[in-house]
């Protein structure tokens, strides 16, 4: 990874996030990235169960015709 960052360099980002947004805004801004991140995983989670439900359903499938024939 071609960005390696330490403590400072973080502080410093913090800091001009402080003062481009300031004190106000940062619990709104900090709600909407934690609501942000829930629904993406929300949705990533959803894909990943119908996922396992189309493979659910092929294998039932497999099991049917193997039972039929």
């Amino acid at each position: 990874m071609p960005f390696h960052m330490g403590p400072l360099e973080i502080g410093i980002i913090l800091v001009i996030i402080l003062i481009i947004f300031g004190v106000g805004k940062l619990p709104q801004i900090g709600g909407a990235i934690g609501k942000s991140l829930n629904e993406f995983r929300k949705a990533r989670s959803g894909e990943e169960e119908n996922e396992n439900k189309d493979k659910d359903v092929a294998k039932s499938s497999e099991v049917e015709t193997k039972e039929k024939s």
